[in-house]
């Protein structure tokens, strides 16, 4: 199996933060614009200590007066100092790559996209490096982009476009929710083995088709199916999971953290039974969601009683295990943003959820069904 990836070096290149003031700006201080558009960023304090350290500039010149009076059409510059982050594997496996777009197994613990403290050691930085090695479709720059998302704590299949063409046309069959499970004969199949705690995969694949254009049409273009390992014994053979999923504030989260919610937006899960295992009260299951909400799959599960093992932030009925009302701490690091949440965050690893089997068109050449399946041993 092929794979690539360079190891990260110790600290990351830090990050430039550049703002063009609109003319609604004019007037406000440095510090008062700061802290309404980058609020989730730093306290107070904090971004009072980043422009005293000499990181923020105007039109290019170091300001240290957080009360200097802001212009319409300047440019401000904040420089986020270069800082180490968590540790994170960044050995990528190939599943399958053509001119066009390339299927990784992402190992849990890599974040797919920058975000937080995880700006440089994710799947992006390495696809980028990768791509000055790979050839792509004639007429078409490179441009190299996972087009969906896996969690930092999942494992598995991830599909990424490697020209701008291929990146809208694979977006769009994820957005559309799209599926083709069960219709296509001769498919590409790419089957490997791992367990829920290996990252490694072993893999062939061969292309095919449809048995005819018509079958595409009245099907989707794509479908995910996860297997994942959960607590408790699920009794029946199969669930089909309705329940609305939707953001709620919450400690370390800018953006809110997405719970299982009655006001949410719909989303389908279907669970079937692999394996019961008794002894340690654990069930094996596959999970082909219709929707793709954020984090789905966990909400889902520990929604109807079977949270997945290991999963360190949500419990029982869809919910985290901490109140969204705790008071935030507003304790600053020494770069000046907040430091990192105690509080379980949903980019916290350990639960076992594996990207098993992807089925799609693909977005350019005309092959219109490409499947990509993995087998799950159990230790």
């Amino acid at each position: 199996m092929l794979s690539f990836g360079e190891p990260w070096p110790e600290y990351n290149d830090g990050i430039y933060y550049r703002d063009v003031l609109s003319p609604s700006d004019e007037g406000s201080t440095l510090i008062e614009y700061y802290r309404r558009k980058y609020k989730h960023s730093a306290p107070l304090h904090g971004w009072l200590q980043r422009i005293n350290n000499k990181q923020v500039t105007i039109d290019g010149c170091i300001v240290v007066n957080p009360d200097t009076i802001l212009r319409g059409g300047t440019e401000l510059v904040y420089h986020r100092l270069p800082w180490k982050e968590p540790d994170a594997p960044y050995l990528l496996e190939i599943l399958y790559e053509d001119n066009d777009m390339i299927a990784l197994n992402k190992p849990s613990g890599l974040q797919v996209l920058p975000g937080g403290l995880f700006q440089q050691r994710t799947v992006l930085t390495q696809l980028q490096r990768h791509a000055g090695s790979v050839t792509t479709s004639v007429c078409q720059e490179p441009h190299p982009v996972p087009v969906h998302r896996l969690g930092r704590g999942t494992s598995g299949i991830l599909l990424c476009a490697k020209t701008k063409l291929a990146k809208s046309r694979l977006a769009a069959f994820f957005a559309d929710g799209t599926s083709v499970l069960g219709v296509c004969s001769n498919k590409a199949t790419i089957v490997s083995e791992l367990s829920l705690q290996s990252p490694f995969f072993s893999a062939d694949v061969r292309l095919g088709g449809w048995k005819d254009d018509s079958q595409l049409k009245k099907r989707r273009n794509i479908t995910k199916i996860y297997r994942a390992l959960v607590s408790g014994i699920i009794i029946d053979d199969e669930v089909i999971i309705e329940q609305p999923i939707g953001l709620v504030k919450y400690p370390g989260v800018a953006k809110g953290l997405y719970v299982a919610s009655p006001s949410g937006k719909p989303s389908l899960s279907k669970v079937i039974v692999l394996e019961r295992n008794m002894p340690r009260n654990s069930t094996l299951i596959q999970v082909e969601i219709q929707s793709g909400r954020p984090h789905q799959i966990r909400i889902h599960l520990s929604f109807i009683g079977h949270p997945l093992i290991g999963d360190p932030l949500y419990v029982i009925g869809g919910q985290p295990k901490c109140s969204s009302h705790e008071f935030v701490d507003e304790s600053f690091a020494q770069d000046g943003g907040y430091q990192r949440p105690e509080r379980p965050v949903p980019g916290d690893c350990g639960y076992h959820l594996h990207a098993h089997h992807v089925v799609f068109a693909h977005p350019v050449i005309n092959e219109v069904g490409i499947e990509i399946c993995s087998c799950i041993i159990i230790l």
